[in-house]
């Protein structure tokens, strides 16, 4: 690199090459579908921590799935709602690099839906075995691994990023500091990077689904061979919610990471990207929690509960 090259302290982000008004159209429908998310994650956080009938290990996993959500859209959403108001702001290259980190760290938690499935599995195939293996010793290792090893791996892409030059240009073609697009910008050869990021997805996008599928084959055959009706509907209930999100999350991003990017132009990779990181979060509590009947009936008891605290307040407010 030539001595009279400037380095990039800071990047434009693009975001949604569209009109103003479209921009203002996006802010307010991505605002609504932001709070929706960050409210859907949080009732779940708090029904699981107020009946002590949901504190079972597939809970706890759930509840750690339902953090892993907000981040993950507190990681990009923000950014990309300040850039539809002023798509000139810039961001500084650490608070890029910062972000880059961030999404990929709570990209690579959400394996704990892998985690999710095995306790699934126990749950259904050894169910008189079921709280020797799934110990809360066991539990807490496991969700400690799962955020250990995505914030390790994200750590290892950022370093990977910070040994080489951005000498221009500084505009990013995303709505935020996406890894690949991020890349496009260095002033060297990136085919190590690109190499790493292969391997990642490789094992991050092929592995843990291959297990989901060994886990869930196991389950179905147990399914079946289960004679009562309700028994083996509620256990088709639970698991088709757990395959319906780890559908969504993994089917994205296979698109995104492993399939060839000739055939997603850039502006179709960012409809795909929103799709990964944004909806996703906000979907996976309606898919898997929601529609749970032993949260359903928590929520139940809670409204019921605050209905009735409200009439015996009107009560006491009453003249006497």
């Amino acid at each position: 690199m030539g001595e009279n090259q400037t380095m990039v302290t800071q990047f434009i982000l693009l975001g949604f090459l569209v009109g103003r008004r479209i921009q203002m159209l996006l802010f307010g429908l991505f605002s609504l579908f932001y709070v929706l998310t960050l409210l859907g994650n949080g009732v779940i956080l708090g029904l699981l921590s107020l009946d002590s009938r949901l504190h079972t290990p597939m809970y706890f996993f759930l509840s750690h799935l339902a953090i892993v959500d907000m981040a993950y859209a507190c990681s990009t959403v923000p950014q990309m709602l300040v850039n539809l108001l002023d798509p000139a702001k810039p961001i500084s290259f650490t608070g890029c690099l910062t972000q880059t980190f961030l999404f990929l760290s709570f990209a690579h938690i959400e394996c704990l839906l892998v985690v999710m499935s095995y306790d699934r599995y126990v749950a259904i195939c050894h169910p008189l075995r079921y709280s020797v293996i799934m110990s809360w010793r066991v539990c807490t290792a496991l969700a400690v691994t799962s955020w250990a090893c995505g914030s390790l791996l994200a750590l290892v892409h950022v370093v990977l990023i910070l040994r080489l030059p951005f000498c221009g240009p500084h505009e990013i073609n995303h709505f935020f500091c996406e890894i690949l697009s991020v890349l496009k910008l260095a002033c060297a050869d990136t085919w190590l990077n690109k190499a790493v990021i292969f391997a990642a997805s490789v094992f991050i996008l092929v592995g843990p689904p291959c297990l989901v599928l060994v886990s869930y084959s196991r389950i179905l055959l147990a399914i079946l061979s289960i004679q009562a009706g309700e028994g083996r509907r509620k256990a088709f209930s639970t698991c088709s919610s757990h395959l319906c999100v780890v559908g969504l999350f993994f089917g994205s991003a296979i698109v995104m990471y492993m399939a060839p990017k000739s055939r997603h132009p850039e502006e179709q990779q960012k409809i795909l990207f929103l799709f990964y990181s944004f909806f996703n979060p906000m979907l996976n509590p309606l898919i898997y929690s929601l529609r749970n009947a032993e949260v359903q009936g928590t929520l139940r008891r809670a409204l019921c509960k605050e209905n009735h605290s409200q009439l015996g307040w009107g009560v006491n407010l009453q003249p006497q």
